[in-house]
């Protein structure tokens, strides 16, 4: 898999800010306005990749769909990837490299970001919510998940007029995946089928769908 879908799954690391309890209450609301009642989006994404020294290694472009509970869709046009899930099953396809991976949702999914955006986490329940300031034109909240025992540590997200527009993750190597969103649609009606996925003739198929 390369850095560029890792990087949307995976997770963070960040600097610790001073809590402030009315802040942070804020900031929770703020997440909670923004996800708590979301049903689908469409969104074009740029996303970037940059090491520790702050050198970008990766960048990647395209449109993102989202059904809730579960369903999404990343279509990245630069360059040519495919990212899929149906709630129960993710596809990851290569189109350059001709791969399909297919995983169960529960196997990937568990303690990263997507979870959040894909409507199967609970937000309160899942993560600590606090006040990460205000930068470039954005209010961010930050979101720390209860569980100790995944990579994914921190997620900063940045609203503009109750709409998220970014979202910034650190590994652990320290290299960070910015994720900005553009031409965001709360709530369009989707095509179901645009959630289901066949691996076209001639492609390597690796692992399998999970059993129900």
């Amino acid at each position: 898999m390369s850095r560029l879908l890792a990087g949307l799954l995976l997770g963070i690391v960040a600097a610790t800010a001073h809590s402030d309890p009315a802040a942070d209450a804020a900031a929770a609301r703020r997440v909670q306005a923004a996800l708590g009642e979301l049903q689908s989006l469409r969104a074009e994404f740029r996303q970037s990749v940059t090491d520790a020294q702050g050198r970008v290694i990766e960048q990647a472009e395209g449109t993102m769909l989202l059904a809730r509970p579960g369903r999404f869709r990343w279509d990245y046009r630069v360059p040519g990837q495919l990212i899929v899930s149906d709630g129960t099953t993710i596809w990851f396809h290569d189109i350059e490299l001709e791969q399909v991976t297919i995983r169960a949702v529960t196997d990937t999914m568990s303690g990263t970001p997507a979870m959040l955006l894909a409507g199967t986490a609970e937000l309160q329940a899942e993560f600590e919510i606090a006040d990460g300031g205000a930068d470039q034109g954005l209010a961010w909240s930050r979101l720390t998940p209860r569980r100790a025992d995944g990579d994914f540590r921190l997620l900063r997200l940045g609203f503009a007029k109750g709409v998220l527009r970014r979202m910034t993750l650190q590994d652990r190597l320290g290299q960070t995946t910015d994720l900005q969103f553009d031409r965001v649609e709360r709530n369009p009606p989707l095509d179901e089928r645009l959630f289901s996925f066949t691996p076209p003739p001639g492609v390597d198929v690796v692992g399998r769908a999970p059993t129900t």
